[in-house]
């Protein structure tokens, strides 16, 4: 492995030049599975998020005018190549993220999806001209880059959250600074390599790797010419990054915390659900903004559910979360739910020795004050409550200020449509615990966030509509 981290560039990524920092300094990246340092990489300061604005300042107009088609075949070119090194990128994101192989394959394969769907979507970018409805006239309307943009990336999915921004961003023929984050930079630097290898020209993109968030984005948003913002992330940091675009009325997208209900209803295929429940509660280990928080089960049916559960998660291989912070977070949660008197029917604690592993837990008679049916537990834990009506479902699956996804399992086709329109989310999973598609619009509601990715929608993010009123002589 050695080997390969020793390929992976880990200095800044300005101008098509890879760079010291500023001051040359450089921070660690750490293994989650044994806590050992993986490599050092540079420490971004304010002087290189200042020459990064330059950079896509620069970079601009040469790159807006581009033929699609241009960015297209870049985008695809880009798309092979991740495709040809799955098992490499793979590698990589195994060793600083924590998520096993098989797990670190399929987001390869999903972040390289939205590299191909948007090479499509930049030849589709279109306008249209119609006639007045109030007479002499035409109106003529054309989209056109928002211009640079920031994209700051989270740690849990570092190749897939970063080319379900570039993607789009590099279709609309946008330039971009990108902010990964301080715990796994290594797979946006590799990105970076592969994209000038795919044929992004210089100055398209930068990378800013930093121990410091507000050291690299604040003078990036406090700059006039950064136009768009796009963020992954908590709530919390999500409304102090909406302050900091206000003075500027930068656009943003913000993609930012969940609290996924997971609704089982009487007539639902046990087999289906208990299978969707443990897909959509231990993809990336817990660690995702989609992952389901909470279960609320059919009185009926409770028992037996958790039964087959317990016996799922107990078969189920831990993989290590990120650092020991998740970890405190997640025992910290537990612990709460067993103090107020739940029951964990399997795990229910850390597993002792190197790395920050936690067993993958069932709880059971979870009270409804409960920290962890309110918070974001972002671990292999799956609190279970039972509900007796359609309406309480509904009305504990709303308990709570975010609005990313849920999960709705009936074999009901009416109260199926019936429940996924109630749902105040951006997303539904009907029968099914993997929602996640880089041809449907992902994104959230209340305080999850607003704004797509991926999809029809995720490119529009990106442009501007430009209407030209035409007078026209009859």
């Amino acid at each position: 492995m050695n080997e390969l981290i020793d390929r992976v560039p880990k200095q800044i990524f300005l101008a098509g030049k890879w760079q010291d920092s500023a001051d040359g300094s450089r921070f660690g990246v750490q293994d989650p599975s044994n806590e050992e340092q993986l490599c050092e990489v540079a420490d971004a300061q304010d002087a290189d998020a200042r020459a990064a604005i330059e950079a896509a300042v620069a970079a601009q107009d040469e790159w807006g005018a581009t033929a699609l088609r241009e960015r297209g075949e870049i985008l695809r070119r880009a798309w092979q190549l991740m495709t040809d090194r799955a098992d490499e990128l793979a590698r990589l994101m195994t060793l600083e993220m924590g998520k096993n192989l098989e797990e670190s394959k399929a987001e390869v394969t999903y972040a390289a999806e939205f590299f191909r769907w948007f090479s499509e979507e930049a030849v589709r970018i279109e306008g249209r001209y119609a006639r007045n409805p109030a007479g002499a006239g035409r109106m003529l309307v054309s989209k056109h880059p928002v211009g640079p943009c920031l994209l700051i990336t989270p740690w849990n999915f570092p190749l897939a959250m970063g080319t379900r921004k570039l993607g789009p961003a590099i279709a609309a023929g946008c330039t971009m600074i990108v902010k990964p984050a301080q715990l796994t930079p290594l797979s946006m630097l590799n990105l970076a390599a592969l994209l000038q290898e795919a044929g992004l020209p210089d100055g398209v993109l930068g990378v800013l790797p930093s121990t410091s968030a507000s050291r690299v984005v604040s003078p990036v948003l406090a700059d006039p010419r950064i136009r768009k913002m796009s963020f992954t992330g908590s709530t919390e940091v999500g409304r102090k990054l909406v302050e900091q675009c206000a003075p500027n009325l930068q656009r943003m997208s913000m993609e930012l915390g969940g609290n996924a209900p997971f609704l089982v209803f009487d007539d639902a295929s046990l087999d289906d659900a208990v299978t969707g429940a443990v897909t959509a509660k231990m993809r990336n280990n817990g660690e995702s903004c989609v992952a389901a928080n909470r279960f609320h089960v059919h009185s009926s049916i409770a028992d037996e559910f958790v039964r087959r559960l317990t016996e799922k998660m107990s078969a189920v291989h831990a993989d290590p979360l990120i650092n020991a912070g998740q970890r405190d977070k997640v025992r910290e949660l537990v612990d709460d739910a067993l103090e107020r008197g739940a029951h964990a029917t399997t795990g229910g604690k850390p597993l002792a020795g190197k790395g920050f592993y936690y067993a993958p837990t069932v709880l059971t008679d979870v009270p409804p004050d409960a920290r962890i049916l309110h918070e974001e537990v972002f671990g292999p834990v799956a609190p279970v409550t039972t509900f007796d009506s359609e309406d309480q479902a509904l009305a504990l699956a709303g308990d709570t200020e975010f609005g990313l996804v849920a999960y709705v399992f009936t074999r009901n086709l009416d109260r199926a449509l019936r429940v996924g329109e109630r749902l105040r989310t951006g997303m539904v999973g009907l029968n099914t615990g993997l929602v996640s598609n880089a041809a449907a619009p992902f994104g959230g509601v209340k305080q999850s966030g607003f704004g797509r990715e991926g999809g029809d929608e995720g490119i529009d993010e990106y442009l501007d509509v430009k209407y030209l009123a035409l007078a026209l002589k009859e």
